[in-house]
């Protein structure tokens, strides 16, 4: 025998999820702008697990008879405060930044494939490939580097001229190439 509660247990349920659905979901985008627009951005490993404790949290104070709004919503507010005392953490201290968000990694340099850095961050070279592609080109030679971000993505950069790439300055790896280190060297003479 089925139970009549299974399928539909009365208007005051339907009526609670509708109320605190609306209340937790204003209450979330009130404290994601009170929060500043760091916690929206582009996300690393530690706000992806940020956004789905988050949305577990709303969940489960929507659904749960057990659960308060005003706990739920506490509870949503501590992640937030938390989140964003990581984010100030990060802005002022390397060490910290380094910790929590890790290191972009070099992936090609020059045409060539960083192998120990493929396999240790488990990328493939199709994978670098289609990044390649996607930016429009059709021979590596083209590119200066290829570096997998902290957030998982790839940064094609394509080569210039004369080649600086002074954005690959915070790339392991990448300072030891001879015309980087020269270019340092010429710009910090140059002042």
């Amino acid at each position: 025998m089925i139970e009549r509660s299974m399928f539909f247990s009365g208007w005051h349920a339907i009526v609670e999820v509708l109320v605190l659905g609306v209340l937790g979901y204003g209450a979330l985008i009130f404290m994601l702008r009170m929060a500043r627009k760091r916690t929206l951005a582009q996300m690393n490993v530690f706000d992806f697990v940020f956004v789905v404790m988050m949305g577990e949290i709303l969940a489960m104070t929507i659904m749960s008879e057990e659960i308060p709004l005003a706990k739920g919503l506490t509870a949503l507010a501590l992640l937030i405060a938390l989140q964003g005392l990581l984010s100030w953490l990060t802005t002022t201290s390397t060490a910290v930044e380094h910790v929590i968000n890790g290191e972009p990694t070099l992936l090609l340099h020059r045409g060539r494939f960083l192998h120990d850095a493929l396999r240790a961050q488990r990328v493939t070279e199709a994978e670098v490939l289609a990044a390649a592609r996607e930016e429009g080109i059709a021979d590596l030679e083209e590119v200066e580097a290829v570096v997998l971000e902290t957030n998982g993505s790839f940064s094609v950069i394509h080569k210039g001229h004369p080649s600086q790439a002074s954005t690959l300055r915070d790339v392991p790896g990448f300072e030891h190439s001879g015309d980087f280190a020269l270019a340092g060297q010429a710009h910090a003479r140059a002042d």
